[in-house]
């Protein structure tokens, strides 16, 4: 008796510790599954200033989200959501805000700076609320949230723009719905990631109502645009650009490249915004501060030919733009992009910048862009050019 007693506790207690996994095994999965992306981690009210204390009739939330990285792994990012405070009691529409290049320090993230009226393009995000529109800003990966931002990480962007906007609906304080109409705008580094956005939306975000993509100078083949900028007046784009992909891909070890002036700058770069970092990468080429060219390999050229754009066409119409005197984006590059969406049936109008140069095609073709997103939330059809 004492023999068959002892077995039985022995069943049991096997019985039981194969239980216990299955049990939290069950526990992570569930909790696995109520983290969809773009579901919301924290929310806590927030401020939108154009300028310092210049009132705009919002309010404002500062979010963190669930998000995906480039390879698929979840993460969390942050962003500001905002909503214009102008009596509207219907449905609104709502701008999922792509910035452009704003640095890789944490303080340069659009959250934490457009509470206080200094971020860049804070009046251009004025414009979207003025015409009544709800904004959702992201942060992107790494901006504002621990890591080093994965700056020029393509599909990383793309999914944070995306699920800034399921965030946005998904926040009750913003009055925003799954039904809500959807548009996306970026230009510049927001041009890559709404162009990603634009891209992914169809597999990767099928529920949200976008009516349109307004996309801007558009670095849409990394090596062009490195190989462009080499040794040039914006060849500090090309380090930051290399520290975002290391981040998103350690196996890159671009530290195993970079001589040891080549590390003390990039170190500088992912704690400084783009004033400085502009600055000080400005003029210099690859073979100064490396004791062999990354690009050159491989690994590096597969994983920046991941963000190559144009592969796949849009769900929805898109709106581009390219200054024909782009000096950090060659016009090249946008126009190849043109043809490879039209190759592939987007529906797509293309608009050259006959004058300017880079950073004033955002604020010359702010109107239009904010014009033709209008036409689409009026369901006005749009009218490509390819």
């Amino acid at each position: 008796m004492r023999i068959r007693s002892s077995a039985l506790a022995a069943v049991a207690a096997l019985a039981l510790s194969a239980a216990i996994p299955t049990t939290a095994a069950r526990a992570q999965a569930a909790e696995e599954a109520a983290a969809r992306p773009g579901d919301i981690v924290s929310s806590a009210p927030s401020a939108f200033h154009p300028l310092p204390g210049q009132p705009t009739h919002t309010k404002a939330w500062k979010i963190h989200y669930n998000s995906t990285t480039a390879d698929g792994a979840p993460n969390v990012v942050s962003g500001t959501v905002i909503v214009p405070q102008d009596g509207r009691t219907g449905p609104r529409p709502l701008i999922t805000y792509a910035v452009g290049t704003v640095g890789m320090g944490d303080s340069c993230a659009p959250s934490n700076n457009l509470p206080y009226g200094t971020s860049m393009e804070a009046n251009l995000i004025q414009q979207l609320t003025l015409r009544g529109w709800a904004v959702v800003v992201t942060d992107y990966e790494g901006l504002g949230t621990p890591g080093v931002h994965t700056y020029t990480v393509g599909p990383s962007a793309g999914h944070a723009v995306l699920d800034a906007a399921r965030a946005a609906t998904r926040l009750p304080e913003a009055g925003l719905s799954d039904w809500t109409p959807v548009g996306i705008m970026g230009y510049s580094q927001g041009g890559q990631a709404s162009s990603w956005a634009a891209e992914l939306q169809g597999s990767y975000a099928p529920e949200l109502q976008v009516k349109g993509t307004v996309t801007g100078g558009v670095p849409a083949d990394l090596l062009k645009v490195a190989d462009f900028n080499n040794g040039s007046y914006g060849s500090g784009l090309i380090f930051m650009a290399a520290a975002g992909q290391d981040a998103a891909f350690p196996e890159l070890k671009l530290d195993s490249y970079l001589n040891p002036a080549g590390k003390l700058l990039v170190g500088a770069m992912k704690d400084n915004c783009v004033a400085i970092d502009a600055i000080a990468g400005s003029f210099k080429r690859i073979s100064d501060l490396t004791t062999r060219n990354p690009l050159a390999q491989p690994d590096w050229q597969a994983r920046l030919n991941q963000s190559r754009l144009g592969r796949t066409a849009p769900a929805a119409p898109v709106y581009q733009y390219h200054a024909l005197g782009d000096e950090l984006i060659p016009y090249a590059v946008g126009s190849r992009l043109r043809s490879d969406w039209c190759a592939r049936g987007t529906n797509l109008e293309f608009d050259t910048i006959w004058i300017g140069e880079h950073v004033s095609g955002v604020i010359t073709q702010s109107l239009a862009a904010g014009n033709w997103l209008a036409d689409r939330f009026a369901g006005r059809a749009p009218r490509p050019n390819c």
